[in-house]
């Protein structure tokens, strides 16, 4: 059997080269190129429909693409096996699941991926719970209930929860979304700290907000296509991306085909 040369030692997180996606014939993504380099920033910004949701999902491996190559920290994606490497908050998700639970077991739940099967939590589990839980401000939180915090202390909890798994690579859909302004400076806070400590960060948005002076690039998407790929873009005009054209293709919406991954667990069917 021909195995798959080994990446280079200092592989960008993410690349993008030609990458087209279809959802039930239409075509979503067209000849997508993107690179996201270790340590950096990333913002996604664009209208609703633009593909935005949808690219990261054909990064995390929620759905694949009908042409060109999506690498991970080097390696074909159909061939990567470390999705520890990789953390992912989902949109407009809870972090209770309708199941009770109190912080501390959510954001612990993060870390099944990096224990050995029916291995109990063991120092080095505690150590990344207790970590991640400050990261995001919410160690005073850990025995409440995750149905008692408000809905962006529960997407704090859902970035806590990725953290928890120690990842290189944090992919985070619209995590500001429908957050007020004091959570919106948590996340923002939260995830200065970890770029502070080299974290490599793609995170879709429609507004910047408070993570302004965290972005190192911006790239604008529409109706499928990179239209824009530079410089931090200010507030004012990616405000205008996300509002521009939004009766347009719905592409962030659509309800995906089940496909398999290790994010399966987290994939909502979005009106």
């Amino acid at each position: 059997m021909t195995r798959s040369p080994a990446p280079p030692p200092t592989a960008a997180p993410v690349v993008l080269e030609q990458v087209s996606v279809s959802i039930g014939g239409r075509p979503i993504l067209r000849d997508v190129d993107l690179t996201v380099r270790t340590g950096d920033m990333v913002t996604l910004l664009g209208p609703n429909g633009s593909g935005k949701s949808t690219l990261v999902r054909a990064v995390t491996g929620l759905l694949p693409h009908a042409r060109g190559s999506v690498r991970l920290f080097g390696t074909p994606i159909e061939n990567f096996a470390d999705w520890r490497r990789l953390g992912f908050v989902p949109q407009r998700s809870t972090a209770t699941g309708g199941v009770p639970a109190t912080v501390r077991e959510v954001v612990a739940s993060g870390r099944v991926g990096r224990r050995r099967l029916l291995r109990p939590a063991g120092p080095a589990d505690r150590r990344a719970v207790d970590s991640a839980l400050e990261v995001v401000g919410l160690a005073d939180r850990a025995t409440h209930g995750v149905s008692q915090l408000s809905g962006g202390q529960q997407q704090r909890v859902l970035i806590a929860r990725a953290l928890a798994g120690e990842p290189d690579l944090l992919v985070l859909d619209e995590p500001t979304a429908g957050v007020d302004l004091p959570n919106q400076q948590a996340l923002a806070d939260a995830l200065g700290r970890l770029k502070a400590r080299g974290a490599t960060i793609l995170l879709v948005a429609h507004e910047i907000g408070p993570m302004a002076p965290l972005i190192d690039r911006s790239v604008v998407m529409r109706d499928g296509w990179v239209a824009y790929d530079g410089p931090p873009l200010s507030q004012e005009v990616a405000s205008h991306t996300h509002h521009a054209h939004d009766h347009d293709v719905a592409g962030d919406h659509d309800h995906a085909p089940h496909v398999g991954s290790p994010f399966d667990w987290e994939r909502r069917g979005r009106a």
